[in-house]
């Protein structure tokens, strides 16, 4: 069903892509703010697809959702551990927020069908660049800044939700451990990309959205997810003001790792609240997980 609707999706797109290579200025602005539209079908489709075929119950929490609205642009962090995340991101934030748009790996515009997808509907690549080549080329050192400069700009067009792993990468036992298990369920979050974010979005951010994603019965991949086999997930929302931090650039790292510190150690707290609620309950033959969507 997933292939399916992005083989439908792509008739509109494919002519879509062909009109923005003859239009301009208010127009391509007018056209980029269309295209948008792809997104919300598709992600549409598949919330439509997860909630028909009993994939999965959800237990959604929203804080302050009268503060949420398609006409602001936000950004969105979250806990990460399987794909699934992803999937279940644009499915549950779907038409409360503007459709969400993330980095990823240059690679993946090479993927038929869905790397040209997402670079012409917004979804910035990025080049990371290693020690050796910014050894030999400093000038690279500033590359990713640069690179989420010019996406940030891209983003301005119209209200846009910006994802960020914080952690930088899905967790597992083998990454936590190389980590000294700092945190019960989550790795420890980085706050370089972030920090570029908040700078090129400069005032159009209206809030920070914090989500939890927590998997009572044990961490799903993929696959495992579309078969049905992850039969509960508890998904929670919280917006928070984007945070006052400062001008000089020391100042501003050192004030954002903290208020992300203090975050991450809120949401670790939760998660480990839940899951032992979920053990407590699976014990006494109950579920704690209840479908709210």
């Amino acid at each position: 069903m997933i292939t399916l609707a992005t083989i439908v999706v792509w008739i509109p797109l494919a002519w879509w892509i062909i009109r923005r290579q003859f239009v301009k200025g208010e127009a391509l602005s007018r056209l980029k703010k269309k295209m948008d539209k792809i997104i919300l079908w598709w992600t549409g489709h598949n919330r439509w697809m997860i909630k028909t075929l009993g994939i999965t119950q959800p237990e959604i929490t929203w804080h302050q959702q009268q503060d949420m609205s398609a006409d602001n642009w936000y950004l969105v962090i979250s806990n990460h551990q399987s794909w699934t995340d992803i999937l279940l991101l644009q499915s549950y934030l779907y038409g409360v927020i503007p459709p969400l748009k993330f980095f990823t790996k240059e690679q993946l515009i090479w993927v038929p069908g869905v790397g040209l997808a997402m670079y012409v509907l917004g979804f910035p690549y990025v080049k990371r660049a290693t020690k050796a080549q910014i050894k030999a080329n400093p000038k690279l050192r500033n590359a990713d800044r640069e690179n989420t400069a010019a996406a940030c700009e891209g983003f301005k067009n119209h209200p846009t939700s910006i994802l960020n792993f914080v952690e930088g990468t899905r967790r597992t036992a083998e990454k936590q451990a190389r980590q000294g298990n700092e945190y019960a369920y989550l790795l420890r979050p980085k706050i370089g990309g972030l920090d570029y974010v908040l700078e090129g979005m400069d005032q159009h951010l209206h809030k920070l959205l914090d989500v939890t994603i927590i998997y009572p019965d044990g961490v799903p991949t993929f696959w495992d997810f579309l078969q049905g086999k992850c039969r509960r997930v508890v998904f929670e929302v919280t917006p928070h003001n984007i945070p006052e931090l400062g001008e000089d650039q020391a100042s501003r790292r050192t004030n954002l790792a903290q208020w992300v510190k203090n975050l991450w150690q809120d949401k670790d707290q939760r998660i480990s609240a839940a899951l032992g609620t979920a053990a407590v309950s699976a014990d006494a033959g109950t579920s704690p997980v209840k479908d709210t969507a």
